[in-house]
């Protein structure tokens, strides 16, 4: 399924009037304020975020699964559902594959698929949490960190096929997360892990081609309770540094012990040249891939204007790779993504309007105070108007979701695909 912009602009024509009073009225304000607000427009519709394969399908838990009708059974079919994100929303324009979920079997026919609908292959993750069918080694005890050689060799060549396969998309960077740890004390030696993680990384990392960058994800626990061997971002960016200048540390929200204050490690890293990219999502207690957004959009904001501001002054640091990681156990997935992908945008135009010289002032004035209210008053200002001007600049939908509806996506998508498809993923 794919849709037209003549579609969208039919849909739109009934939101208009309103769109352009709410923005006229947001555009005196901003620019009484001193706002460049052209230049905040072009920016949100410059923004775009990769979408996983892996979340095109609903999601599970370790209890059980249920199934959405109408998922994509195959990678063109999740490439179409990419596109239908893309044109609704005009900020999806990249898809990032895991390997060997969506391992494709036409190569140019999927390049060419891509293309069509406007999408570009960002990173490509690995995946050595899960025994692959006929593999010779076993992942129970570790993969990258495994004591014994052969698993660790086999980790480390399916890796770098996964590069090739990338390579052979377009792609120029790899995203490497890993479940290795353990449950018990005593279970596995700290030290021994994790030189033996460093070692495979370095093997791999020296394998990439010239182009591509190596993205090292970090999680404290889960699947293994007692220890995780890359457990924070202080250990990422240890193993980042001793791969080299094009390995780089990547954020996922979900990934952090409870009130961890991700906006300092965000700083931090950006500080150092070392932030990669990020997993979006939400949570509650831990790794729950929330919609984004739906639980706590004022840290979201928190980490997008320390985003902003790294964007502007810390050139040492790569141009970030944006990506969402989310599972959907009882909602539409495409509903779900379109509801992420407005939060994203959201809590970026809000950044952009932090008046950062003012807090600059208010910071060294010690007027703690101010700086405050220079935050809150950026997050409390309804920035939708901006975000809908910068989707109709790109011919991109008015309301997404009353888009999505409207067009009753996901009953086109059963009427093609029925009722008990299933992708591929967790």
């Amino acid at each position: 399924m794919q849709l037209t912009k003549d579609q969208l602009q039919t849909i739109n024509q009934s939101g208009l009037s309103r769109h352009e009073t709410d923005f006229n009225y947001l555009l005196d304000k901003l620019l009484a304020n001193g706002t460049a607000v052209e230049d905040v427009i072009t920016r949100l519709a410059d923004f775009q975020v990769a979408i996983p394969s892996w979340a095109l399908g609903a999601g599970g838990t370790r209890f059980g699964r249920f199934s959405y009708h109408g998922e994509p059974a195959s990678l063109e079919q999740k490439l179409d559902d990419v596109g239908v994100l893309h044109a609704l929303t005009q900020t999806a324009g990249a898809v990032s594959l895991h390997i060997p979920w969506d391992i494709p079997t036409d190569y140019a026919a999927v390049r060419e698929r891509a293309d069509s609908l406007g999408l570009k292959f960002d990173a490509i993750n690995s995946n050595t949490f899960q025994d692959q069918h006929g593999a010779d080694h076993s992942y129970k005890h570790g993969s990258l960190s495994a004591g014994e050689e052969g698993a660790r060799r086999q980790a480390i060549e399916h890796n770098l096929e996964v590069v090739e396969i990338g390579r052979r998309l377009g792609s120029q960077s790899l995203t490497v997360w890993l479940a290795d740890g353990t449950n018990f004390p005593g279970q596995r030696n700290f030290q021994r892990n994790l030189l033996q993680t460093q070692d495979s990384l370095q093997q791999i990392y020296a394998a990439l081609p010239d182009d591509w960058k190596l993205y090292i994800e970090y999680k404290p626990y889960e699947p293994n309770f007692y220890s995780t061997v890359i457990q924070d971002w202080g250990t990422s960016l240890m193993l980042a540094n001793a791969c080299g200048d094009r390995a780089f540390t990547l954020v996922d929200l979900g990934h952090h012990l409870p009130n961890t204050n991700i906006e300092q490690i965000v700083a931090t890293l950006m500080l150092k040249g070392k932030l990669g990219g990020f997993h979006f999502n939400d949570s509650k207690y831990g790794d729950d891939d929330l919609t984004v957004g739906s639980t706590k959009p004022y840290a979201l904001f928190l980490i997008f204007n320390e985003l902003v501001y790294g964007m502007r002054n810390n050139p040492q640091n790569p141009d970030l790779a944006w990506m969402i990681d989310a599972s959907h156990n009882v909602k539409d997935p495409l509903e779900d993504l379109i509801q992420s992908l407005e939060a994203i945008q959201i809590a970026y135009a809000q950044a952009l309007l932090v008046d950062q010289e003012e807090l600059a002032r208010a910071q060294e004035a010690h007027d703690v105070v101010r700086c405050q209210e220079i935050l809150q008053d950026a997050y409390r200002t309804d920035v939708r108007p901006l975000v809908q001007r910068a989707r109709l600049s790109r011919g991109g939908a008015l309301n997404p979701l009353h888009a999505y509806r409207k067009l009753e996506v996901r009953n086109e998508l059963i009427r093609e695909r029925g009722k008990h498809t299933v992708a591929t993923g967790l």
